[in-house]
């Protein structure tokens, strides 16, 4: 059985983004590790609780979790160690998820009344920092979901700037002191109230909680350490996937500030309409058409699948709207050995126009063919 993130958090299913905060809020402040010292059954529940929001407050994760479930987040379809980005949290991205959520550091301190300045890289933002993920949509045609393919894409993303390194710092300078927060990487505030004094700490807008600035900014990247460009990268894509199936390929993505590590490139599936079959499921589903006297007389057509053609014989009065299946044609499936099938679905063509000669075998068809026929039937779907 998959998690259930909506009962995790207590809200219905068509619950807004507002509600799914205010209740992760509440369940994240009751089961704080900082509130709970030791507890590992709260500790559990804070990592459910931050794991549950990352997914229902990102519009497209909370897209694939109502479709497919817990189980179509864990899933994926990427092999060789790149695959369906993985939800569980630990202690740490659990903290990371509630200080985002919260506005950092200060928000910590609001929310539980203490003057502590503990600071951890979670609160703070000191040292490298993970690069962003990049997200991309990769159309496909039915071909390709068939036999799997390799693509070639180009994209735009942060690179280390070569002149600096991903430091930022102009060659040969240093760092110096913040002169707004003195080096502490953090703004205190204190305000009496009813309650007492109220210390209200968040990390400084200069130095971005570090404690120092760069004196003179390296002239290629203006003092971000990275730069901009266009790269191509390799997607080895895997058969049978579909619409809505993405994988995510680790360390492709933007690459972090101060020196941090890549972000992810997440690779979103989209099939492209097919101008003779139509997928259902791992099924592909085709009709061919039949003159009236190729359905009466049966016959043997040349039928295109999407592993080249194949003879199908066509049984004498084979009447319209009747399904031949050709085993083990279809779509491979994904993460499983097999194949779907291809239905050909049968449309018998009565002409429109006749040639006089057409005309003149249709009337003698009719003198000889047999009016014993059951005219009415019930309605079958």
């Amino acid at each position: 059985m998959g998690k259930d993130y909506y009962k995790i958090l207590g809200v219905p299913r068509n619950a807004s983004k507002e509600e799914i905060k205010k209740a992760y809020r509440k369940i994240a402040l009751k089961y704080h590790p900082d509130r709970n010292p030791g507890d590992k059954e709260a500790e559990e529940k804070f990592k459910e609780a931050a794991e549950a929001y990352a997914v229902l407050s990102d519009d497209e994760k909370r897209r694939i979790y109502d479709q497919y479930g817990y189980e179509g987040l864990k899933g994926g379809a990427g092999t060789g160690g790149t695959g369906f980005r993985d939800f569980e949290f630990d202690l740490s991205e659990a903290l990371r998820t509630f200080m985002e959520g919260f506005g950092g550091f200060a928000g910590f301190e609001e929310f539980f009344g203490t003057g502590r300045t503990k600071r951890t890289s979670h609160t703070r933002g000191f040292g490298p920092e993970r690069g962003s993920d990049l997200k991309i949509r990769l159309p496909l045609d039915l071909e390709e979901i068939y036999r799997g393919t390799k693509k070639k894409i180009k994209i735009k993303r942060y690179e280390e700037c070569p002149d600096c390194r991903g430091t930022g710092q102009k060659a040969g300078s240093s760092k110096i002191t913040c002169p707004t927060c003195h080096g502490t990487g953090e703004l205190r505030e204190v305000k009496k109230s009813f309650f007492g004094q109220i210390v209200n700490v968040r990390t400084c807008p200069t130095c971005m909680g570090e404690g120092r600035i760069i004196e003179q900014p390296c002239p290629i990247c203006g003092g971000q350490g990275r730069i901009k460009k266009a790269k191509e990268i390799s997607i080895n894509v895997p058969h049978g996937v579909a619409t809505g199936n993405y994988m995510t390929i680790r360390g492709e993505g933007n690459a972090g500030l101060k020196g941090g590590p890549r972000g992810d490139l997440i690779v979103l599936f989209e099939e492209k309409p097919h101008e003779l079959f139509t997928r259902s499921g791992d099924d592909v589903i085709i009709d061919l058409h039949l003159t009236p006297s190729e359905a009466a007389l049966g016959t043997k057509i040349e039928v295109p699948t999407l592993n080249g053609m194949v003879r199908l014989s066509i049984p004498p009065g084979i009447q319209s709207g009747k399904l031949l299946r050709l085993k083990d044609k279809g779509i491979p499936h994904l993460h499983h050995t097999g194949r779907g099938d291809q239905i050909v679905r049968i449309i018998v063509d009565i002409p429109r126009t006749m040639s006089q000669r057409e005309k003149e075998l249709y009337q003698e068809l009719s003198k000889v063919e047999d009016k014993n026929i059951r005219r009415f039937t019930k309605f079958s779907k």
